[in-house]
């Protein structure tokens, strides 16, 4: 690092020496833009080369996570070579200051250890590809549906429209429930009914809801489950599988709701805990209170 700073004070130097600084002035601005030229040209055939992209990996074989990711990995390489480029016509030696960067770059990478773990993880990701491009996903309170996959983070798009970039170390450091891996979709509805409801008749009832309804598949078919006993009701599980998974947040808000309405008009009971309290009452006349409570 000490041998890196000398080099750059002697070059200094003999750069602002009065004898020579036109001339370094001169080569300085010639090499300078024609560094900024090497730059843009490799710029310039990142951009040809994204619109050719755009072009043809829609019709590949490349799912929309692969073909984002061979863009990414792509735009990268290219640029960190148009900036080598550009230093080397400035007469830089990058070689050498690539190894006098390695104690730094030891340094930097202890402080953005957490971009790090970040980019090991976009990777791992496309890789491992839990999800993909356009699934539904939920990580840990985070649900929605995966909008991009950057190798910093991934972007989900919530149900009401918000965009929440998840970092990548955090997913794959947490469990990451998929509603997309298969064609279909189970929903799952709990109601709780008193305890002399004949179990039979809401079943029935639950039934009916569902049966003219294209949305819901007869196979597998539906059932009803009973899932908790108390003495005060009997909860009860309604499993139905769905056509369309991108349709299950819909119709689990109208399930409810025409299952509510409809053991509201058969008059089932569907009762809550409740607990009753009963108000202590004190003759604050006589002074006197309750005999448990002078004990």
């Amino acid at each position: 690092m000490s041998e890196l700073i000398d080099v750059i004070l002697e070059r200094l130097q003999t750069f602002f020496d009065p004898k020579t600084l036109g001339t370094q002035l001169v080569d300085f601005m010639i090499n300078l833009v024609v560094a900024l030229i090497t730059f843009a040209t490799f710029y310039l055939a990142w951009i040809i080369i994204r619109l050719l992209l755009n072009r043809f990996l829609p019709k590949s074989r490349f799912d929309k996570t692969s073909q984002a990711f061979i863009k990414t990995i792509l735009q990268y390489t290219i640029l960190l070579l148009g900036l080598v480029n550009a230093l080397s016509v400035m007469g830089v030696d990058t070689a050498g200051l690539l190894a006098s960067l390695g104690i730094v770059g030891i340094t930097i990478g202890f402080a953005a250890r957490d971009a790090f773990s970040n980019l090991i993880s976009g990777i791992l990701i496309f890789l491992d590809r839990p999800f993909v491009i356009g699934d539904l996903v939920e990580v840990g309170e985070n649900y929605g549906r995966v909008s991009q996959i950057t190798l910093r983070s991934t972007r989900i798009i919530t149900g009401d429209g918000k965009m929440l970039a998840v970092p990548n170390a955090e997913i794959i450091n947490k469990t990451v429930t998929s509603y997309t891996n298969f064609p279909h979709l189970r929903l799952d509805v709990e109601v709780t009914v008193g305890v002399n409801e004949k179990i039979e008749k809401v079943r029935q009832i639950l039934f009916e809801v569902i049966q003219e309804d294209p949305d819901y598949l007869q196979e597998p078919p539906a059932r009803v489950v009973i899932t908790q006993l108390n003495d005060y009701n009997v909860a009860l599980e309604l499993q139905v599988w769905i056509k369309d998974e991108r349709i299950h947040i819909e119709k689990r808000f109208e399930l409810r709701e025409k299952i509510f309405n409809d053991l509201t008009e058969k008059q089932i009971e569907m009762p809550l805990e409740t607990i009753q309290l009963t108000p202590l009452t004190v003759n604050m006349a006589q002074g006197q209170l309750p005999e448990k409570m002078n004990e």
